[in-house]
């Protein structure tokens, strides 16, 4: 039997890897961004314009908004309401942190299926600009982005719902 010990320390180093692949997928996507986009500039001003730039453009500011979009989860950093939950006291602080959990998990599970259906009905296609490349795979980070978001949001539970308690009051 694991230790609650072990397995909070388990669970702890999990998501800090989980982090760093997260930060160095965002970093990977930025700095593609800024070369087809510095790229593709710089072939416009040369008179040769690429065929393929816009749409390798937003392919991959797609990813990098999904991709973003989870690291930001996992941080805790989107929007939100704290005021209300820190208003709260008790049981009633805590169901409706679990209640807004619920409802962004349950979102990006739509989300990852909705995803999913895409999937199916685009296979066979390719993007118009880059034949090479399946539309499948172009879209693949709607399910994919869902899911990290899904896993995001459940790995930092634990520090939102430790904040959603009441702070312990010594006793004077």
């Amino acid at each position: 039997m694991i230790s609650p010990g072990r397995a909070a320390e388990a669970a702890r180093r999990c998501r800090r890897w989980f982090e760093r692949a997260l930060e160095v997928a965002v970093v990977a996507l930025v700095a593609a961004l800024l070369a087809v986009v510095l790229l593709g500039v710089a072939s416009r001003k040369a008179g040769q314009a690429l065929v393929w730039y816009d749409e390798a453009a937003s392919v991959l500011l797609a990813w990098l908004s999904y991709y973003g979009a989870a690291l930001v989860a996992l941080r805790r950093g989107h929007i939100g309401v704290p005021t209300l939950v820190e208003n709260l006291r008790g049981r009633t602080r805590t169901a409706v942190a679990l209640a807004g959990e619920a409802a962004v998990v349950t979102f990006f599970a739509a989300l990852a299926w909705a995803g999913w259906q895409v999937q199916e009905a685009v296979a066979g296609t390719t993007l118009v600009s880059m034949p090479a490349v399946p539309t499948a795979l172009a879209q693949s980070v709607i399910p994919v982005g869902a899911v990290l978001f899904v896993a995001a949001q459940l790995a930092s539970l634990p520090g939102a719902l430790s904040t959603a308690q009441p702070p312990s009051r010594a006793a004077p």
